[in-house]
Formats: C-alpha cells, sequence, structure tokens
C-alpha cells in the first residue's frame, strides 16, 4: 500500500520533486529503467558498463520505493524496466557463462534489430506510462498562503437538538454536521507534520477518497493521491497570540462533494485572518465519518425528471442553509465558551459571510435570506435552487464558469434575478477557461481536461479563487478601502449590481 509521496514529515525521499510530479526514487526508477532499454542499442563496448550501471540504479530504486509504498503510477515503469533487465545484462552476463561451460570465446549473438525495435519500443511505452500518469492524477501540492498568520486546523462534531434528521425514519434521530475549522495560528516549526486533507486519520481520507472516486464514477485507485496528500495548515496549532478576532466564513461544499474541497482557499483565508469553518452535511456529502466511527455516505440522487430533480434540490439546499445557520449559532456558543476553548474571545461572530460551492452556493444564498447575521455572500458557480424571496440584503459575489450552450438555461437568468433584486450591491464574475470543478480544489489533482478543471492550470484558479474573493471580503466585512470592482475585472468578465430599491 502506498503510504505518501508528498508528506513533509517523512523529508526529502519521499517528497515530490516540483514540476516532475515525481519522488527522487521514482524519478531514478523512470531514468535508469529508459537506459536499460536505450543499453541494448550502444556500441558493444559501452554495453556492459551501462547495463551494470542502470541496473543497479533500477534495482536499488525499486527496492526502496518497496520499502516506502508503490504508487500505482509507477507499476508500468517497474514492470517494463523488469523487462528490459535481462536483456540488458544479457551481453554482461554471456562471456562468463560461456567460460563456465568451457566454449570458445565468440560475440554475443543479439536479436536483429527489426525483432528488437518493436520490444524496445513497448518497454518504453510502459516506462513512459508511469510519469504521464503522474502528472495526470498527481498528490495535490497546496499552495503556501500568502498571508501573515500560519494555518491551524481542528475538527468538530456538533449535534442540533432542537433539528430532526429528516433523511432517516428514526424520530428520534437529530440532525449532525461535522464542521472543519481553518484559523490563523502560531508558527509550528518546520518539521511539524501537516493535517491530511481529506480526513482526520489516514482510514477517513481513504474513506473519503474513494466515496469521492464512485460519486464521478472512477475507480478508487486514482484518487489516491488525494486520499495521501498533505496540506499547509497544522492540526490543533495553537491559535495566534494578541487580541485580534477573526470575521467567521462558513462554507457549504458541492453535493457529493466534502468539507475540505476546497482547503488551497480556506488556507489562503485563514493566513490572512478570517476563521472559516467547512461543513460537512451528512447524507449529503460524498462521506462523512462520525465521531462514533459510523461512516454517512450520500444518500441524494438525481430522479431525471426536471421538475422533480428542481423540487428535491430546493429541499435539500434548505437542509443545507439550515447546518450553515445552526453552525454559526454554535461558533457564537464557542466565542463565548470563556477559557474552556482555545478560540473563544477570537472570533468575530459579528462579520460573518456565508459562501458554498455549486448547491453550496445555492444554500449559501438561502442562509442569508432567512438569517440577518450573515453580513455577505459568496456563491462558487452554484444554481440558485429555492424560493427567490424575500429578497436578499447583502453583497454577493458569484462567480461563474464560461457559459456554452450546454450549461442549464435556467442558471444565468435565476442567478441574475436574485443579484438584481438584492438591496446590496452585488457582482457576478464570469472567469474565461474555468469549469465547474476550476472553483474547488480539483486542478491540483485531477487530469487538466479543459471540461473538467478548465484550462487556466494546476495553481492559477486556486489562486484566481482566493484572490477574489479575499478582496470581496475584505472590502465587505472589514470596509477595506479601494475599487473592488476594478480588483475583480481583470479576471473576467464583471456585471455589478447596484442596490435595488425594491427589495
Amino acid at each position: 500500500m502506498w503510504r505518501g509521496a508528498a508528506r513533509a514529515e517523512d523529508g526529502g525521499v519521499t517528497e515530490t520533486i516540483t514540476g516532475l510530479s515525481l519522488s527522487l526514487p521514482e524519478f531514478l526508477a523512470v531514468l535508469s529503467a529508459v537506459a536499460l532499454v536505450a543499453a541494448r542499442w550502444l556500441p558493444p563496448a559501452a554495453r556492459p558498463r551501462a547495463a551494470v550501471a542502470a541496473g543497479a540504479v533500477f534495482a536499488l530504486s525499486a527496492a526502496v520505493l518497496g520499502g516506502l509504498g508503490v504508487r500505482w503510477q509507477l507499476l508500468p515503469v517497474l514492470a517494463g524496466g523488469a523487462v528490459a533487465l535481462p536483456f540488458a545484462l544479457s551481453s554482461v552476463l554471456a562471456p562468463p557463462l560461456r567460460r563456465l561451460r568451457r566454449r570458445p570465446a565468440r560475440p554475443a549473438r543479439r536479436a536483429p534489430w527489426w525483432l528488437a525495435l518493436p520490444g524496445s519500443a513497448a518497454c518504453l511505452g510502459l516506462i513512459a506510462a508511469g510519469p504521464v500518469a503522474a502528472w495526470a492524477f498527481p498528490v495535490p501540492v497546496f499552495p503556501e498562503p500568502s498571508g501573515p498568520f500560519a494555518v491551524g486546523t481542528r475538527v468538530v462534531q456538533w449535534t442540533d437538538q432542537d433539528r430532526p434528521e429528516t433523511f432517516t425514519a428514526d424520530p428520534d434521530d437529530r440532525r449532525t454536521v461535522v464542521v472543519q475549522l481553518w484559523y490563523p495560528a502560531q508558527p509550528s516549526p518546520a518539521s511539524t507534520p501537516r493535517a491530511p486533507y481529506l480526513g482526520r486519520t489516514p482510514q477517513e481520507a481513504r474513506t473519503v477518497a474513494d466515496a469521492l472516486a464512485d460519486g464521478v464514477g472512477l475507480p478508487d485507485f486514482l484518487f489516491d493521491g488525494a486520499a495521501h496528500a498533505r496540506t499547509r495548515a497544522v492540526a490543533d496549532a495553537p491559535v495566534a497570540g494578541g487580541d485580534e478576532r477573526f470575521p467567521v466564513v462558513l462554507f457549504s461544499p458541492g453535493s457529493g462533494g466534502a468539507r475540505t474541497q476546497n482547503t488551497a482557499w480556506a488556507e489562503e483565508l485563514a493566513g490572512h485572518g478570517y476563521l472559516v469553518a467547512a461543513v460537512d452535511h451528512p447524507y449529503d456529502s460524498a462521506a462523512v465519518v462520525l465521531d462514533d466511527g459510523r461512516t454517512v455516505r450520500a444518500a441524494t440522487a438525481s430522479s431525471g425528471d426536471r421538475d422533480t430533480d428542481e423540487r428535491l434540490a430546493a429541499d435539500w439546499t434548505a437542509v443545507r442553509a439550515a447546518d450553515l445557520g445552526f453552525v454559526l449559532t454554535r461558533l457564537e456558543d464557542l466565542d463565548r465558551a470563556g477559557g474552556t476553548d482555545p478560540l473563544a474571545g477570537r472570533l468575530d461572530t459579528g462579520r460573518v459571510a456565508a459562501t458554498g460551492h455549486s448547491m453550496g452556493g445555492a444554500a449559501a444564498l438561502q442562509a442569508a435570506r432567512r438569517d440577518p447575521r450573515i453580513d455577505a455572500v459568496i456563491d462558487l458557480d452554484g444554481f440558485p435552487h429555492g424560493p427567490a424571496t424575500p429578497a436578499l440584503h447583502q453583497p454577493v459575489l458569484a462567480l461563474t464558469q464560461d457559459l456554452t450552450p450546454s450549461t442549464d438555461p435556467r442558471y444565468l437568468p435565476r442567478l441574475t434575478e436574485a443579484l438584481a433584486a438584492d438591496t446590496a450591491t452585488s457582482y457576478r464574475l464570469t472567469v474565461p477557461d474555468t469549469a465547474h470543478l476550476s472553483f474547488t480544489d480539483a486542478p491540483l489533482y485531477l487530469p487538466p481536461v479543459p471540461s473538467i478543471v478548465g484550462t487556466l492550470g494546476r495553481t492559477a484558479a486556486p489562486h484566481l479563487v482566493a484572490a477574489t474573493t479575499l478582496a470581496f471580503l475584505d472590502a465587505t466585512l472589514r470596509h477595506a478601502p479601494g475599487d473592488l470592482p476594478a480588483t475583480l475585472s481583470p479576471y473576467g468578465h464583471l456585471t455589478v449590481h447596484p442596490p435595488s430599491t425594491d427589495g
């Protein structure tokens, strides 16, 4: 089983080489496997030394990878090198074997080039498949937060005793959510292990990764990189010193997503002094691992009928919106908890933004409609499910992908209706070269297929989402001076909706 290739606490041996998506042993395995294939085509005098050197490096790299755990991407590399190895060493082993058999020395007989060439090509194809697969499905490397704070993270579980769980038939079942917090923290030594990406433990991360893969119909092993990735945050790190209070940013993931799906974004916000609270919605998120060890998998599914699906989406959005309001209440309680919690007295629950991706964006809009404690909204490419009334009274930033003929024709009119009726100034930024998953961490670890993650590149998409939303939050929650439209406009086509007087 692979134990990870980019873990800070493992040191340089398993750390991914920037730009290659390979660790040093993996890179040496690829290089030596190619050299084994090439040795067959060298002049006779150079062939034995090259074969021995390449074989030794290949064997050593394979042994190291065997001890650390071999990624599935390296299996074709090892297979190609193993096939090439005996042929490369034949020129070295043949003369001693002849002497042992007391046969006269004669030149080693090799297969004619026209027979050897297809075999060499096949081996090179196998070997090349490894780096290509590692590039397509890498271990995500999260951007270093640019703010003045280090980042800490912790996971909490809260149960709303006043709200029954509508996804089960048990009348005593109460709605429970799992929430991950990212917050400004004190700096930790460079050797301090960083928090896992998809879960608190390797088992939880594997469960979530498998659920995410199953949700999109892909084999589980393709998400191995995400399952074993490390982030930039430190679990349970001490809260940053001083008495500064941190504005609160609630986050709801997409349907079938996970609370961690926008970790790069959350860490960037926390590095700039915000408390980000991302919610796992049981029965809607891909897989939610509860404190008692139970795993709650997604139970929401499309019916295939547009009207039915719209009603279902509206119902699910309402549940999510209620979850966001409940989490805000618990954060208020936490802030008032006196000395019993490190974050007590450090949260500015008077400055709150509701945010979300896809259905989570719809939930953020609905939460803002029903909860006056929410001061701003960010919708990351989310269709506004649910009622369009009452009108919004908070500034909204809606980031949308390029609209295409395949885009739901109801999307833009519904979003425009919500923004135009807002009694506060709202903004819609249509970002070129993006797709639906461009607004998540997906570009960091999925293949750069334009229809999936757009064409901005692995790091440009997370940077864009962080830069635009941070500018909006600074302007709306912190009232930072500056021209917000001028800041947003370079990132795409900006439409500004002035405050409505009809609300």
